[in-house]
């Protein structure tokens, strides 16, 4: 059985969550319940709030790296730089939200997951920019929105610009959109290629762009 685990926070962006919280539910679906998914909180059990619109999901546990096989780290929904009002409510910028993560039990966890040799840590778009801010990504291969590859250069992680990057036990997908494509790789890497595939045909889509791997031998001329 293995256990996959999404993680809400306040502001995270609810298609970073959702694209592949149905992908990896379909996977467990067609391979029989091999793969199970839920959604999970720093805090335990509680209603969060996304950044889009006030939207919420219930996480229904708590973030366990003990207990757990894979989990995933979804970025944050906002503006981008300035805070803006909308209908009398404040919308705080993208990474003034990432950075309110560091303030919680979030990075603790996420560095115990790290350093957990069964646990997979995934991210999906500003989701490698939180791990980054807390100092876990330093000399890691890791891929985030196109906007924010040169700050996460700057914390000291390999930036590779490919729809998804696999650096062993950590796998982290580009923008928003990419959810699908990380889940869709994570299926293949854990199930296999008949169950990745199976469900692509289900949600009748197509894997783009490209999966970069650490491995093998390093480009010396171009």
């Amino acid at each position: 059985m293995i256990s996959a685990q999404i993680v809400l926070f306040d502001g995270f962006d609810p298609l970073d969550v959702i694209a592949p919280y149905e992908v990896l539910w379909a996977g467990g679906l067609t391979s029989g319940g091999v793969l199970t998914v839920e959604l999970v909180s720093a805090e335990g059990p509680r209603e969060v709030v996304s950044g889009s619109g006030g939207l919420v999901l219930r996480a229904t546990a708590t973030l366990d790296p003990d207990n757990a096989d894979l989990i995933i780290v979804p970025g944050a929904a906002g503006s981008i730089r300035e805070p803006q009002i909308v209908d009398g409510s404040t919308i705080d910028p993208i990474p003034v939200l990432l950075a309110r993560t560091m303030e919680t039990n979030l990075p603790a966890l996420m560095r115990r997951a790290l350093d957990n040799p069964r646990v997979t840590v995934a991210a999906v778009c500003g989701g490698s920019l939180a791990l980054a801010m807390a100092g876990l990504l330093e000399n890691r291969h890791v891929v985030t929105h196109h906007m924010g590859m040169d700050v996460l250069a700057a914390t000291g992680a390999i930036a590779v610009h490919a729809r998804v990057v696999d650096d062993g036990d950590l796998v982290t997908a580009g923008g928003v959109t990419s959810g699908l494509d990380l889940g869709l790789y994570l299926l293949e890497r854990e199930l296999g290629p008949r169950i990745a595939r199976a469900v692509e045909e289900l949600f009748e889509y197509e894997r783009r762009g490209t999966t970069w791997l650490n491995r093998g031998l390093e480009a010396t001329v171009i």
